[in-house]
């Protein structure tokens, strides 16, 4: 079965997500979270860091990722592993893959015409406003 990460990233004040607008399908024209494939022998967590530096030039030095919550979609052979992090500090984000920008909070991520992922994003931001305290620690619970 093959894995993916999905990394949701907030800024150092936690008011602003980092979303990305999808330049290819899946989700082509839709804002999405940044993430990718766990390659063959790849733990979860190094391919979450590994995925976050290469699209969006964020270091484990910049963020500590919570593991939040994984999908298994057994008919689609797949599953997917949800980090989650708050910057320590602001810093300039680049990558090439997809255009990269920073979301306000106060947008319906459960709108599938806008958002990738069948409501899952909205769902995810929701599990992260029940545990923002282990976030806001920047305490790695893995």
């Amino acid at each position: 079965m093959q894995g993916y990460n999905v990394i949701m990233i907030y800024n150092k004040s936690m008011d602003e997500l980092l979303m990305c607008n999808r330049l290819k399908d899946p989700y082509k024209g839709l804002s999405n979270l940044v993430g990718g494939k766990i390659e063959q022998g790849e733990s979860g967590i190094v391919a979450a860091y590994r995925e976050l530096f290469e699209e969006t030039g964020i270091s484990k030095e910049d963020v500590t990722l919570h593991h939040l919550m994984d999908y298994t979609y057994y008919m689609h052979q797949c599953y997917v592993e949800v980090y989650v992090g708050k910057l320590k500090q602001d810093i300039i984000v680049s990558g090439d893959e997809n255009i990269l920008y920073w979301s306000d909070l106060d947008k319906d991520f459960f709108n599938m015409t806008l958002y990738a992922g069948e409501g899952n994003i909205g769902h995810m931001i929701e599990q992260v406003n029940m545990c923002k305290d282990k976030i806001l620690s920047n305490v790695n619970v893995d």
